[in-house]
C-alpha cells in the first residue's frame, strides 16, 4: 500500500482511499494522492472510507485500552506490565509524563489527520455534487475526533494551518491551542447538530453513521461540556479560560440539552434497539447487531481489509504500521500455565474465553466486591468476565480422555479446570496449588477454585466480552496469536438511557425520570438466557427484582456504577471519571494480591492522582516537531508535565 503524508507540523494527512460497495465499506489501496483529489467524487468517497478505517488505529489498539482503563477503579497494572502501564497506574512505580509512549499519544497522532481529512471533504463535497448526508458524515467525524481530543488533552488547535476548521495542505510547524469552550462551541456542537439534522435514519452501508449516532454524541458532548462548565471540584483547565460559555449558557442549559438529545434518540430509535439479553450484546457470533451503533470494524475474510495479520500480530503490524485489534490480550491472565497431571489442560485457543495472554492489566478486587457485587440476579458480571477456564487439551492434540484434578476427581475436555467463585468461601484450601496457578479446592468440586477477593496480578478473570472469535479453527485451537477480527465497540444504543439519566441527576427534566431510565437498563440486566460461567442454558427473568432494588433517588454514583457494569473494560472508564470529576474519589487506592500465582493476600496500593492528571500530557515528540521557541513549546504542554 502506498501512502503520501503531507506534513503539517505534528499533524499529517494520511489518506487511505477506497470505494464503497452497496453493502459494506470496502477499502481499496490506491496510488499517490494529492489534496486536489478531494475535488473528485472518488476522492471524497475515499476520504470518508479513511475516516472509518482510522477508527481502527485507536479503538482496539492495545495501549489505548490502557489509557482508558489503567489507573481507574476498573484496572491496575498486572504481572507483565511495563512502564506504559505503571505510568498510568500512578502508584509511584512509574511516572506519567509526555514521553509515556503509545498510551497517551495514539489518539493525538490519529485524530488530527482525520480532522483535516474531514475538513477537506466538507470543503469539496458540495463542489463535486455530493449530497448533504455525505457531508454530514464528515462533519460527524470532525466533531467526534475533536470531542475525543478535548476530553483527553483540554483545548486543542482549530487552525491546522489554513484557518479555523479549514482544510490544510501545506507544511506548517507552528500551532496555537484554542480553549475548551471554543472547541465545543465552534467545532463539536455545531458539527454534531448539522450531522444529526442531515444524516439519514438508516446507515447507507453496514456500520456507517446515522442521525441517531450523531444524536448520541451530541448528547454526550452537551453532558460533558455541562460538567466542564460546572467544575464541581475545581479541576484546572488548559489553556487557561474562564469556566463560562461564549453563548452565555449555564451548565443547567447543557444538561437539559443532553437530556433532550438523548430522549430524542430513545423515542426515535431508527434501526437501533436494546437487545433482549446483555449476554447477546457481546456474544461474538452476534456481532454488528442492532444495539451497536458505532464500531471499529474488522474482518476474518481478508488480511488487507482486516488491517492486521490473521496468523500472528504484535503491538503493531509487521511493517510497523498501526492497526491490530489486540486490546483484550492486555487484560488476559496467563491461563496457559494451568497444568493438571502434567498436562497443559487449558491451552491458548482462538475462542472468546481464551486468546493470547499478555497479562498487562488486572481488574482490582473492588470490581468484584463493589461494582459487580450482585452476581445472581444481574447477568452483567457473567456476561462480562471469563469465570471458568475449561479443559481444551484435546483440541491441542492430546488424546488423554480424563485428568485427575481437585479432590482426586476426574475432569474431561470441556469441564472447568479453574473457576472463580461468585460468593466468598472461607473454606478454600490454597495449599494444593491447584492447576499450578495457585488454585484452591473445596469438598465436592473437581475444579480448582479462587475467591474473587483473593485474586492476584498473575491470575484473574479475563474479559470475555471483547474476546477472540474465529470461524476457521476447524475443531482445533485455531490461530490465537492472530489479531482479533471482531469489531471493537465505540457506541451502543444503551448509552442513550444512561446519558439521559445522568443529565436528569444534574437537574434536567422531561418525560422520564432518572430512575425510569436506569431501570430500563437494569431490567434487561436481569434477563438471563445462558450462564457463561457454567456454560449452560439459564432461562431466568430477574428484571422485577433488579428494578425493585434500584434506589428511589438516583445519584451520580449510582449512574457511574451502572455505566461500569454496562461498559466495563471498553476503554471509557477514565473518561467517565474525569467528566464527573470522581476519579480521585473512586480510584485513589485499590486492592489486589501480588504477582505470584500462589499469593492470595491482598495488598492496598495508593495512587497519587493530582488535579493536573485530569488532562493527559501532549506527546513530547509532537511538541519537539514544532518550529517554535522553547518557551512557546513549554507553554504548549499541559501544566504539571
Amino acid at each position: 500500500m502506498k501512502r503520501k503524508n503531507i506534513s503539517i507540523a505534528f499533524l499529517s494527512i494520511a489518506l487511505f482511499l477506497g470505494s464503497c460497495t452497496k453493502d459494506i465499506l470496502e477499502e481499496e489501496p490506491r496510488g499517490v494522492f494529492t489534496p486536489e483529489f478531494f475535488s473528485t467524487e472518488l476522492g471524497v468517497q475515499g476520504g470518508l472510507t479513511y475516516l472509518y478505517q482510522n477508527l481502527r488505529n485507536v479503538y482496539g489498539f492495545a495501549y489505548f485500552i490502557n489509557h482508558g482503563e489503567t489507573g481507574t477503579d476498573e484496572y491496575c497494572a498486572a504481572q507483565s506490565a511495563d512502564n506504559n502501564f505503571y505510568d498510568l497506574d500512578l502508584t509511584g512505580e512509574g511516572n506519567l509524563r509526555p514521553e509515556s509512549g503509545f498510551s497517551i499519544g495514539r489518539l493525538w497522532g490519529n485524530a488530527f489527520p482525520a480532522i483535516n481529512t474531514a475538513s477537506g471533504i466538507i470543503e469539496n463535497a458540495a463542489a463535486v455534487g455530493l449530497n448533504e448526508s455525505l457531508i454530514a458524515e464528515a462533519k460527524f467525524f470532525r466533531a467526534f475526533n475533536y470531542f475525543m481530543l478535548v476530553q483527553t488533552y483540554g483545548g486543542v488547535p482549530l487552525d491546522l494551518g489554513s484557518g479555523e476548521l479549514a482544510f490544510n495542505s501545506s507544511a506548517v510547524r507552528t500551532s496555537v491551542r484554542n480553549t475548551v469552550p471554543e472547541v465545543y462551541t465552534k467545532a463539536i456542537i455545531p458539527d454534531l447538530i448539522d450531522a444529526a439534522n442531515d444524516l439519514p435514519d438508516n446507515p447507507r452501508l453496514t456500520g456507517t453513521v446515522t442521525k441517531n449516532v450523531a444524536r448520541l454524541f451530541l448528547a454526550k458532548a452537551y453532558l460533558t461540556y455541562g460538567w466542564w462548565l460546572e467544575n464541581p471540584n475545581g479541576i484546572p483547565t488548559y489553556p487557561d479560560a474562564p469556566r463560562t460559555d461564549p453563548n452565555g449558557n449555564d451548565p443547567s442549559y447543557y444538561f437539559q440539552q443532553a437530556y433532550n438529545a438523548a430522549v430524542a434518540g430513545i423515542n426515535d430509535p431508527g434501526p437501533y434497539r436494546l437487545l433482549d439479553y446483555f449476554y447477546d450484546v457481546h456474544l461474538a457470533t452476534n456481532d454488528r447487531h442492532a444495539e451497536m451503533m458505532l464500531y471499529a470494524d474488522r474482518t476474518e475474510e481478508s488480511q488487507i481489509y482486516n488491517g492486521a495479520d490473521l496468523q500472528f500480530s504484535g503491538e503493531n503490524n509487521s511493517d510497523g504500521s498501526p492497526g491490530p485489534n489486540t486490546a483484550v490480550w492486555m487484560v488476559t491472565s496467563n491461563y496457559t500455565t494451568i497444568s493438571v497431571d502434567g498436562v497443559a489442560a487449558v491451552q491458548r485457543e482462538a475462542a472468546q474465553s481464551y486468546g493470547r495472554p499478555w497479562t498487562r492489566m488486572a481488574p482490582s478486587i473492588n470490581v468484584f466486591t463493589d461494582i459487580f457485587a450482585e452476581k445472581s440476579l444481574d447477568s452483567r458480571y457473567d456476561g462480562t468476565f471469563v469465570t471458568s477456564y475449561r479443559g481444551n487439551w484435546d483440541k491441542g492434540g492430546d488424546t488423554t480422555p480424563t485428568l485427575t484434578a481437585a479432590n482426586g476427581m476426574e475432569i474431561a475436555p470441556g469441564d472447568a479446570v479453574v473457576s472463580f467463585l461468585d460468593d466468598y468461601n472461607p473454606a478454600v484450601d490454597y495449599s494444593v496449588n491447584g492447576g499450578n496457578i495457585g488454585g484452591g479446592q473445596i469438598p465436592g468440586r473437581s475444579d480448582y477454585v479462587i475467591n474473587l477477593n483473593e485474586i492476584n496480578r498473575r491470575f484473574y478473570p479475563g474479559l470475555w466480552k471483547l474476546g477472540t472469535y474465529r470461524t476457521d479453527n476447524a475443531g482445533g485451537l485455531g490461530s490465537p496469536n492472530g489479531a482479533i477480527t471482531r469489531p471493537f465497540p465505540i457506541a451502543k444504543y444503551s448509552e442513550f438511557y444512561l446519558v439521559a439519566a445522568e443529565a436528569a441527576v444534574k437537574g434536567a427534566s422531561g418525560s422520564y425520570t432518572a430512575r425510569q431510565l436506569i431501570n430500563v437498563i437494569r431490567a434487561r440486566a436481569g434477563m438471563w438466557r445462558f450462564d457463561n460461567g457454567e456454560q449452560q442454558e439459564r432461562m431466568e427473568d430477574n428484571s422485577a427484582a433488579m428494578m425493585a432494588a434500584t434506589p428511589a433517588v438516583i445519584d451520580i454514583d449510582f449512574v457511574l456504577a451502572e455505566r461500569s457494569r454496562e461498559y466495563f473494560g471498553e476503554g471509557v472508564r477514565w473518561y467517565d471519571l474525569v467528566r464527573t470529576q470522581k476519579w480521585t474519589e473512586y480510584a485513589s487506592s485499590y486492592q489486589i494480591a501480588g504477582t505470584d500465582a500462589t499469593n492470595h493476600t491482598p495488598e492496598t496500593k495508593e495512587r497519587n492522582i493530582q488535579p493536573f492528571h485530569y488532562l493527559r500530557p501532549i506527546p513530547q515528540d509532537q511538541i519537539d516537531d514544532l518550529n517554535m521557541s522553547e518557551a512557546d513549546k513549554a507553554a504548549y504542554q499541559n501544566p504539571g508535565y
